[in-house]
């Protein structure tokens, strides 16, 4: 994982997403249970590698948007 590039750690990252979604967050065989990360985490993470693969930093009004609405 130390030589993994921002762009391989968001396929990473995506994929799990993808787990989660379509697997559940959990699940069980036989007396085994299997606990995958929480989405919310992998959606932070998903955000920084973004960001990272975009060149910039995220930063404090990241996914902002400003609207405008003028009454006529």
């Amino acid at each position: 994982m130390e030589n993994m590039t921002a762009q391989e750690l968001l396929e990473q990252v995506n994929q799990a997403i993808v787990n989660i979604t379509v697997g559940g967050q959990s699940y069980k065989i036989g007396s085994r249970q299997l606990n995958r990360a929480d989405l919310n985490t992998l959606y932070k993470i998903k955000n920084d590698l973004m960001a990272q693969v975009a060149g910039s930093t995220p930063g404090f009004l990241d996914d902002c948007y400003v609207a405008v609405f003028d009454r006529r």
